[in-house]
């Protein structure tokens, strides 16, 4: 969009003061004829052209400037530079040259000291250029300079010309400065602005659900209409969100409603089997998954997802996943129990216990955590740690008949007779005839043995090591 702007913004700025003649001879036709080549993306004919023209006149910045933006398409970024150099000497106030520039070329090359000299340079000619503004904000935000970053971007969304996407940058800018509510406001502007816009539902939504607003969530995604904007990208991102806000069936309706062809694609399989099936994945699905991730090696959601595939496939696997997505994502407690659990899986009781933890520190209420704990410190035979942990997991599901069984034969190797009884009876009031057929056979033959031991009174006073 810059691209095509500079282009217009060119044609109007210079008005051909030399009288038309013939066209090998005249700079300003040949010119013209650059921009015509430009714009049908001939770079190669275009800078013919202006270095034509720019023969038989030097002193002409707009031809200057234009062979410059095609010298960056084409990877001529020196060249590029030095010709915005000369084309500015001889227009040395020309803000917009400044500004498209600066732009183009923090976009193309990465070589930010430049860009940002020439876009400081634009703002000193025009302080409320916003494109200038906004673009000076990107890099100083990509450099860790948030404080000047959210500055310039406050500025840009300041003044009059600003846009929806203006705000939205705002709010991504504060949201990774790690103030959500400042974020939430900006993009709530952004939709003020442009309300159809799909981007800024997506955000808002996405922003919403951090809060755990999942009603807002829910109340932005419904808004949003995807019958004529099939894009598989939008569709994949409303359908994550679908699935985190508690709504999986939306998710694969979505997913389902796309093109075959975009069905096939791995980015889509593997996000279908993530929102259909936490616990495996099928051969097809599989492959998806790793193909994405060679492509994406960073992603932690997919890296988790892959350590919950191999979870029983392979748990040294399962274990490399999980520990690579919390390397990506080392606050998500999510990542970390599924680390802890393929620890467990792989009987590395004592690795998984402080992760757990850390986990049930931060967040208390985290079942699967709890749940991963009691069973570590279980199979480590420290029995008297574990049963609180259980006796957590009864009064958060009391209906979870194997949840019994763990406390009554905890506390039987406690000799710890009594409660040791109690459970078991809990246990047999809960169990199902069929799924807990093996279990139930076991303390129907533990159960006289233990009445005679209370009875003659063994075990009461034994203390808990």
């Amino acid at each position: 969009m810059l691209y095509a702007l500079s282009l217009l913004a060119i044609l109007f700025c210079f008005q051909p003061a030399l009288a038309q003649s013939d066209d090998e001879t005249d700079p300003v036709k040949l010119f013209e004829k650059g921009q015509d080549a430009h714009a049908k993306n001939d770079y190669k004919h275009a800078i013919e052209l202006y270095d034509a023209a720019l023969k038989l006149k030097p002193e002409f910045p707009e031809a200057e400037f234009q062979r410059a933006m095609a010298l960056l398409v084409t990877s001529r970024f020196k060249e590029a530079v030095e010709g915005f150099n000369r084309a500015v000497t001889f227009r040395p106030d020309w803000a917009q040259a400044y500004s498209i520039f600066g732009s183009q070329l923090s976009l193309t090359t990465g070589d930010d000291r430049e860009a940002e000299r020439i876009l400081r340079r634009a703002l000193e000619l025009n302080s409320k250029d916003l494109a200038a503004m906004t673009r000076l904000a990107v890099l100083r935000e990509r450099h860790r300079d948030q404080p000047e970053a959210l500055s310039l971007i406050r500025a840009a969304s300041s003044l009059p010309d600003a846009t929806d996407e203006t705000w939205r940058r705002r709010a991504y800018m504060e949201h990774d400065a790690g103030d959500l509510r400042s974020a939430l406001a900006s993009m709530t502007r952004a939709i003020e602005i442009d309300s159809g816009s799909i981007m800024n539902r997506i955000a808002r939504a996405r922003f919403l659900l951090e809060l755990k607003d999942v009603a807002g969530a829910l109340a932005d995604l419904n808004s949003i209409k995807l019958d004529t904007d099939k894009k598989v990208g939008v569709v994949a991102d409303v359908a994550q969100l679908y699935a985190r806000a508690g709504k999986p069936e939306e998710s694969l309706r979505l997913l389902d409603g796309l093109s075959e062809s975009d069905r096939k694609l791995p980015e889509v399989i593997a996000l279908r089997a993530t929102i259909a099936n936490d616990n495996g994945a099928s051969v097809e699905e599989l492959g998806a998954l790793e193909d994405l991730l060679r492509r994406n090696p960073n992603d932690a959601a997919l890296l988790a997802r892959l350590g919950a595939v191999y979870r029983r496939l392979d748990p040294a696997k399962s274990q490399a996943y999980y520990a690579l997505a919390l390397q990506n994502d080392p606050r998500n407690p999510k990542y970390a129990t599924g680390y802890a659990a393929a620890l467990i899986q792989a009987r590395k009781f004592g690795e998984a216990e402080p992760i757990l933890k850390r986990v049930i520190a931060a967040t208390p209420d985290d079942y699967t955590a709890h749940a991963n704990l009691a069973l570590a410190l279980y199979e480590m035979k420290r029995f008297a740690e574990a049963v609180p942990e259980y006796e957590w997991l009864a009064n958060a599901k009391p209906d979870i008949a194997a949840t019994y069984f763990f406390i009554a034969t905890a506390h039987d190797n406690l000799a710890e007779y009594k409660q040791a009884l109690d459970a078991y009876e809990k246990f047999l009031s809960h169990a199902d005839p069929a799924n807990n057929k093996l279990e139930i056979d076991k303390v129907n033959l533990r159960l006289p043995a233990l009445r005679v031991l209370i009875q003659r009174g063994d075990g009461a006073k034994s203390k808990r090591p």
